[in-house]
């Protein structure tokens, strides 16, 4: 894969993220490039979660910038960036659970005010809920509920996706349904941030793979390096 000659959509630069006077980020720097999966790698409390839910706008920024191109984002509220075009699965999916499914993809689709035919396009990569449109999300499989919780994304047409832990406590055929999601989506032009635990689940995914430690970015490489050294993830992630 080569990306010589691909442009950043999004660029995180010098980021500061502060939880009360508890300083997380330190000039965390992050690029993701047209239609890549950058998998975003490290230990318990690295930062990974903060920094995704800095580019929603969650978490504010006290220094650093974020941009979507040319567009400027750490002044947005949170209820603002999704109209960008960032669309965010967060851990733990939070669905509406007494909604049904097309209920719940109701809501994606008004964030941009889009309409029927991006929901059948949704529905053709989550055949599964198709059947289930009438039934209440909290009623649906773990697996079932992420692919609603993707779908649900999915329906802002977004430019970037960010996946924080999309296969926490999946069955491996889930796992593999949402890795084959992801790069369809890679296709399609959609590029993602990955933020995943289980990087055995992702390596065959990801192009690129940052690594943060301590709320600092350590160094992104290409996923052939880090699958040519496994040191990198024993020092990272602390599994070989």
């Amino acid at each position: 894969m080569n990306h010589a000659s691909a442009t950043d959509v999004l660029t995180v630069a010098g980021l500061d993220c502060f939880y009360g006077d508890v300083q997380v980020l330190h000039g965390l720097d992050l690029s993701l490039r047209k239609g890549e999966v950058l998998c975003v790698v490290g230990r318990n409390g690295a930062g990974k979660t903060t920094t995704l839910k800095a580019i929603m706008g969650l978490v504010p920024a006290r220094a650093g910038s974020i941009r979507l191109g040319e567009r400027e984002l750490t002044a947005l509220a949170p209820h603002e960036v999704p109209r960008t075009g960032i669309a965010y699965v967060p851990q733990g999916r939070r669905l509406f659970a007494e909604m049904t499914v097309a209920e719940n993809l109701e809501i994606g689709l008004m964030t941009r005010h889009k309409g029927r035919a991006v929901r059948d396009a949704v529905l053709d990569l989550f055949p599964l809920l198709r059947e289930r449109l009438g039934q209440r999300s909290g009623t649906l499989s773990g697996g079932e509920q992420q692919m609603l919780a993707m779908a649900r994304a999915l329906c802002l047409e977004p430019e970037v996706l960010l996946l924080d832990e999309p296969t926490e406590g999946l069955m491996p055929s889930m796992i593999a349904k949402i890795r084959d999601t992801v790069a369809r989506l890679r296709e399609r032009g959609v590029s993602t941030i990955l933020v995943e635990q289980r990087v055995d689940a992702v390596l065959s995914l990801a192009d690129r793979v940052a690594f943060i430690e301590n709320g600092r970015s350590r160094e992104t490489l290409a996923v052939e390096a880090v699958r040519a050294d496994p040191h990198l993830l024993q020092r990272y992630v602390g599994v070989g």
